[in-house]
């Protein structure tokens, strides 16, 4: 499911407060790779305190027939744990790298590598997914006998489809650079 998803949601208390802020990853084995700038309180927050990252999937809107059994098909990891920061540089790029083909595969052999200002202004978090969950709903909804022998609106499930697009060339982009295979396979 980890493998499935694009973004996740990085759970942290911040001042106090609780915090959710989408967040892009990475995974190489056990360990959950996600990064952001250096100077996002998010992520400096989540540095060694307990943190949660939830990764959903939406499959489909379950109609019912009565408003109180609509639902949602989907499926969902989350994962609790102490995230550490990651300073080794071998590591450190190991996991961009993940992270970077993970939302691009394909990409990272065919870009430029972080510069070090770069690398100093991104923080790469890991965290360990050992402690994980997983919850899925699917299926039909789960009308009351009544209302399935009176009610006369429709019921089923309408399913949610994620495609990608055609792309779409930056407008910088010197003419005659085709779209290469590893965007253009995946639309």
């Amino acid at each position: 499911m980890l493998d499935a998803g694009l973004v996740c949601h990085l759970g942290v208390t911040v001042d106090g407060a609780p915090l959710v802020l989408p967040t892009g990853y990475g995974r190489i084995g056990d360990v959950l790779y996600l990064h952001g700038s250096s100077a996002a309180t998010s992520l400096r927050a989540a540095e060694a305190t307990p943190v949660c990252v939830t990764v959903t999937l939406v499959d489909g809107i379950v109609y019912a027939r009565s408003a109180f059994s609509h639902s949602v098909n989907y499926r969902c990891a989350v994962v609790h744990g102490l995230a550490r920061r990651v300073d080794d540089g071998t590591e450190k790029l190991a996991g961009l790298r993940a992270l970077a083909e993970h939302m691009a595969p394909g990409s990272w052999g065919h870009v430029r590598e972080p510069t070090r200002k770069e690398l100093a202004a991104t923080l790469l978090l890991a965290l360990d997914t050992t402690e994980a969950s997983v919850k899925v709903r699917s299926g039909p909804p789960g009308d009351e006998d009544d209302d399935v022998a009176t009610a006369q609106c429709w019921a089923g499930v309408l399913p949610v489809v994620t495609t990608w697009g055609e792309p779409q060339p930056c407008p910088q982009l010197e003419a005659g650079v085709a779209v290469p295979g590893y965007v253009a396979n995946r639309s």
